[in-house]
C-alpha cells in the first residue's frame, strides 16, 4: 500500500512509524479537517441555502443565542440533520485500532479533539471532546444536561427529522441549547485540563486535520515542543508551523492506516 505514495512521503510515513513504534506517551489532536473526509462540513466552510447569510456571531456565541434562541436552536438542529448520516472513516478507525493495539504494549495513546461530532466514539476511539458534543444539550440558565437529547424522529420512510421547536429546562425554566463550547466561551475544564497532561507528558504530539494556530488548542503542540516531545502534522495542507518535526503531507484517511499498519508491525 505504501507503494501508492511519493517516494518523499514514503519516506516520511517510515520514519514517523520508527519514532512512534519506539515511544510510550502519545498525544494525538485531531480537527475539522478529519470529519471533512467523512462528509461533514468544516465550521469555516461558507454556509449554504437558508444559512448563508448568517455569520458566526448571528449562529455560535452566547450572545446569539440570547438574542433569538430560535435562530440559534434550528442552525444546530439543522447541523445535526447534517451529521446523523455520516460515518467514520479510515483515518478514525485507524486511531481507535491503535488505541486497541496500545493496550496491549507499553503505549498509551491520548486522544483529544476539536470536532463536536461522534465519529471516534463510532469506530471505537476513547476520545476528549475540547469543544463539546453535537448530540448533547444542556440548559443555558442552570447548566444541567438535558436528556432528550437530539429531539429527533422518523418519517415513513425512514428519514431523520429535527425538532426545531424551542425546549425549556424542566428545573428553571431556561432555553435548551447545544452542549457546544461557542466563541467566546471558556473550555469545559476536565477536558482541557486532561489534554494539557497529555500534552506537557507525552514522548510524540501529532496533530491531524488542524492548523495547529488556534488558541487555547495550538498552546498544545508548543507544550509539548517545550517538554522535549517531537511533534507529527498529518494534514493535506500543511500550516507554516515551525515546531513541527515531520509533516505527512496528505489526507488522513490515506496515511494513518498505512502509519498504523507500519507500528504495529515494528
Amino acid at each position: 500500500m505504501l507503494a501508492e505514495l511519493s517516494p518523499a512521503l514514503i519516506a516520511e510515513v517510515k520514519l514517523a512509524a520508527q519514532l512512534l513504534a519506539s515511544k510510550q506517551r502519545i498525544c494525538v489532536l485531531t480537527g475539522a479537517g478529519i470529519s471533512a473526509e467523512s462528509g461533514i462540513p468544516t465550521f469555516r466552510d461558507k454556509q449554504t441555502g437558508l444559512w448563508e447569510n448568517y455569520g458566526v456571531e448571528d449562529l455560535a456565541t452566547p450572545e446569539a443565542f440570547t438574542r433569538d434562541p430560535k435562530l440559534v436552536w434550528s442552525w444546530y438542529q439543522w447541523r445535526r440533520q447534517m451529521v446523523a448520516d455520516k460515518a467514520p472513516n479510515p483515518a478514525h478507525h485507524a486511531l481507535a485500532q491503535w488505541q486497541y493495539h496500545a493496550q496491549t504494549s507499553d503505549q498509551q495513546v491520548t486522544l483529544i479533539t476539536q470536532n463536536v461530532d461522534d465519529l471516534h466514539e463510532q469506530a471505537g476511539s476513547a476520545v476528549t471532546h475540547l469543544h463539546g458534543h453535537l448530540w448533547r444539550n444542556r440548559c443555558s440558565q442552570c447548566e444541567t444536561p438535558y436528556q432528550d437529547q437530539s429531539r429527533a424522529s422518523y418519517d415513513n420512510q425512514g428519514t431523520m427529522n429535527f425538532d426545531e421547536t424551542l425546549l425549556s429546562c424542566p428545573h428553571c425554566g431556561g432555553y435548551i441549547r447545544p452542549d457546544i463550547v461557542w466563541f467566546g466561551e471558556a473550555l469545559p475544564v476536565q477536558a482541557w485540563h486532561t489534554s494539557e497532561e497529555a500534552a506537557a507528558n507525552c514522548e510524540v504530539f501529532i496533530s491531524i486535520g488542524t492548523s495547529s494556530l488556534v488558541y487555547p488548542a495550538a498552546g498544545l503542540a508548543q507544550s509539548a515542543k517545550q517538554n522535549g516531545a517531537q511533534v507529527i502534522e498529518i494534514n493535506p495542507d500543511p500550516t507554516p508551523n515551525t515546531i513541527v518535526d515531520i509533516t505527512l503531507a496528505e489526507k488522513a484517511g490515506i496515511v494513518l492506516p498505512l502509519l498504523i499498519e507500519e507500528i504495529t508491525t515494528l
